[in-house]
């Protein structure tokens, strides 16, 4: 494959160690089925590598850090995403890129938050798990293992990595980690990025989309961010949503912004209490960002007016950003950010190609 390097300058050197740091959190991929319940609870690590002969084949050198102990991936949290963060920084150096095992349940959220929090990644850091645990015959943690591995390793002749941003991988596809939803709650099609394409098909061998991928900026290194503001609520309007608990919500003095998803491309019931209400907490500070309830397509607030009298409410476009980017974004944005303003400002930029930004 003939590869044409992009804003490279020609006097960065990549400096390659043959090595990828596997970095295990919990999640399916390391459980064992409870002899007593029944019921699945985290293994050990060396189990899980003792289901592993694969590794021996590896061409790549693997090293591990453990979360001691494993975590179910409905307790990941800020404070995790930041120890996330602290790993990968103190281990930059050292390493080609970065393999995170995670359950399923959250990934799609720590895969956007870390897209953040890693500004101008210029390594590989890939997600991935499994929905049956490694242990078990039909398992699909091995492939999904193995092949993350891999391309947390691939390189152009230049020594620069192929993809250079946080992604998920499963079930033969690489995707961004942004653009990622969970679609299936026991499909080995776990995940999908609907308003993306696949950054990777992985079959018998790679095929790389590379117009597809973010090209960072190789003279400088990566910014690590640890700290998020959590004041933010997903809302979703559905007929017959009542004031009364919307009012609740919005007064709450803690409440720095609100991921509103909204019906079609980006439209609301026309109650005059639901205007004033989003006008009143826009004004007071509040960014309450429009997103669609769809699994695909984009918000477009000026096609009707049921949507145009949301932006003339002081309410933003968040484009065709999934639930996990711009939650996450959000938290970040605030965590960086006083002013509301600047916060709404950024939401219209994509930081990590979170969002095709622009609107019809």
């Amino acid at each position: 494959m003939s590869y044409t390097p992009l804003n490279t300058p020609s006097d960065v050197a990549f400096h390659r160690s043959g090595k990828v740091l596997l970095i295990y959190t919990g999640g399916t991929i390391g459980m064992g089925r409870n002899p007593v319940t029944s019921a699945l609870e985290p293994l050990d690590f060396a189990h899980l590598v003792d289901n592993l002969p694969e590794f021996r084949y590896l061409r790549t050198g693997v090293d591990t850090h453990l979360f001691d102990p494993p975590i179910d991936s409905s307790d990941m949290s800020p404070a995790l995403w930041a120890l996330l963060v602290r790993i990968i920084t103190e281990n930059y150096d050292a390493y080609d890129g970065f393999v995170i095992l995670h359950g399923t349940d959250t990934m799609a959220y720590t895969a956007s938050a870390l897209s953040f929090m890693l500004e101008n990644l210029t390594k590989p850091v890939i997600l991935t798990g499994s929905q049956l645990p490694i242990g078990q015959l039909r398992t699909d943690g091995k492939e999904n293992l193995v092949t993350s591995i891999e391309l947390a390793s691939a390189h152009h002749p230049d020594g620069s990595p192929m993809v250079p941003e946080v992604c998920i991988y499963f079930g033969g596809h690489l995707l961004r980690g942004n653009r990622a939803t969970k679609q299936s709650a026991d499909g080995f099609n776990a995940f999908a990025t609907f308003n993306y394409p696949v950054l990777c098909h992985a079959g018998v061998s790679f095929t790389f989309h590379e117009h597809h991928i973010l090209t960072p900026d190789y003279t400088r290194g990566p910014v690590p961010h640890t700290e998020m503001d959590t004041n933010v609520i997903v809302m979703s309007l559905f007929p017959g949503i009542q004031e009364c608990f919307l009012r609740h919500v919005f007064e709450a003095p803690e409440l720095r912004s609100v991921v509103m998803r909204t019906f079609g491309s980006g439209n609301a019931p026309q109650s005059p209490w639901l205007i004033h209400l989003l006008s009143e907490a826009s004004e007071r500070g509040v960014c309450i960002v429009n997103i669609s309830q769809c699994m695909a397509g984009a918000v477009a607030m000026g096609r009707y007016d049921t949507g145009l009298q949301l932006k003339e409410a002081g309410v933003v476009s968040g484009y065709d950003s999934t639930v996990e980017g711009a939650v996450t974004k959000l938290m970040y944005l605030q965590a960086r950010y006083h002013d509301a303003q600047t916060v709404r400002t950024y939401m219209n930029r994509s930081l990590a190609g979170e969002i095709s930004v622009g609107e019809s």
